[in-house]
C-alpha cells in the first residue's frame, strides 16, 4: 500500500477542502463536487502507479468534462476567468471564485499546474491533437500574449458592470460558451500553425498569469537523481512544456511550466526522474 500513499494524500486534500467548504458555506455540493475531483485526481494518480498509460487522460476526461458539460452547460456557471472576475466584483465566494483559490491561486502552491495537466477543458481537447511532443523549439517573444488575454478578460468584466448592463448572470454564460468555442479554435490553430498541442497553454492562456508565480513555489515537483540519470535526453524530447527536468533548481528552464504529465518519468529508461 506504500506506494499509494500519494494519491491517498491527494484525495486527503481536497477531501479536507470539502467538507471546510461544506460546513462553511452550508452548502452540500461542495462536499460532492470537490470529492468528486479529489476522487478523479486520486483515481489518475493510483493508475499511473499501476503503469496505465492512459492514468492522466482519465482524470482529464472525469474533472474536465464534469466542469465543462455540468457545471459550465447545465448548471450555466462560467468557470473561465471572466467568471472569477464577475463574482469578485459582486464580492460573492462561490464557484469561480471558489475554483479559482483552490486550483489556480493557492493550489499551486501545493501541486504546481497539475490543474492543466489533469483538469483544464481546453487542454483536454487539444491534448487529442497530433503533436504531443513539439517539432520546433518554444517560440521567442509570444509569452506576453497571455497578459493581454488576461486584461481583456479584465476589461470585458469591468465594463458590465461600469455600464451597469442588465442580466450579467446570462452575459456571463454566453460568455462561457463563446469563449470556450474561442478557446478551442485558437488552440486548435496554433497547435497545427507551431505543431505543438500545447501551444495555447504557452503563449495565449490567460490563466497563466495566476499559475505561473505561485507554481515557481510548489511542493510537488519533478526532480532528478543524477546519480542515475545517464544524460540520453528522452526527458526533454517527451516533455510537452519544455522543461528542463535535470536542473532540479526553482529556477530551471521553463520551471513554472510543468504540468506535471509524467512523461518524462514515463520515458526515463533508467527511473532517475
Amino acid at each position: 500500500m506504500k506506494k499509494y500513499i500519494m494519491p491517498m494524500m491527494m484525495f486527503a486534500v481536497f477531501e479536507a477542502v470539502a467538507i471546510t467548504l461544506w460546513l462553511a458555506k452550508g452548502n452540500l455540493f461542495y462536499l460532492f463536487n470537490f470529492t468528486y475531483i479529489g476522487a478523479s485526481v486520486a483515481l489518475g494518480v493510483g493508475l499511473f502507479i499501476q503503469g496505465n498509460r492512459n492514468a492522466r487522460r482519465v482524470t482529464q476526461l472525469l474533472v474536465g468534462l464534469y466542469m465543462l458539460v455540468y457545471l459550465g452547460l447545465i448548471s450555466n456557471e462560467n468557470m473561465q476567468i471572466e467568471g472569477f472576475w464577475y463574482y469578485l466584483f459582486t464580492g460573492v465566494f462561490e464557484a469561480a471564485t471558489i475554483h479559482y483559490a483552490v486550483a489556480k491561486i493557492f493550489g499551486p502552491l501545493l501541486f504546481g499546474r497539475g490543474w492543466c495537466g489533469y483538469a483544464c477543458w481546453t487542454a483536454m481537447v487539444l491534448d487529442f491533437l497530433p503533436y504531443k511532443v513539439p517539432r520546433h523549439p518554444r517560440r521567442k517573444g509570444l509569452g506576453p500574449i497571455r497578459y493581454l488575454t488576461f486584461a481583456v478578460s479584465l476589461a470585458f468584466v469591468s465594463a458590465l458592470f461600469l455600464a451597469h448592463v442588465g442580466n450579467i448572470e446570462r452575459i456571463m454564460f454566453w460568455a462561457f460558451v463563446v469563449g470556450n468555442a474561442t478557446y478551442y479554435a485558437v488552440g486548435i490553430a496554433l497547435a497545427y500553425a507551431f505543431e505543438d498541442n500545447r501551444a495555447f497553454c504557452k503563449y495565449v492562456c490567460p490563466i497563466t498569469v495566476f499559475l505561473k508565480p505561485m507554481s515557481y513555489y510548489s511542493l510537488i515537483r519533478i526532480t532528478c537523481d543524477h546519480d542515475k540519470c545517464i544524460e540520453c535526453g528522452k526527458c526533454r524530447r517527451a516533455c510537452p512544456m519544455d522543461v528542463d527536468m535535470l536542473d532540479d533548481s526553482r529556477n530551471r528552464v521553463n520551471g513554472t511550466e510543468c504540468i506535471l504529465c509524467m512523461e518524462c518519468v514515463r520515458n526515463c529508461p533508467r527511473k532517475a526522474l
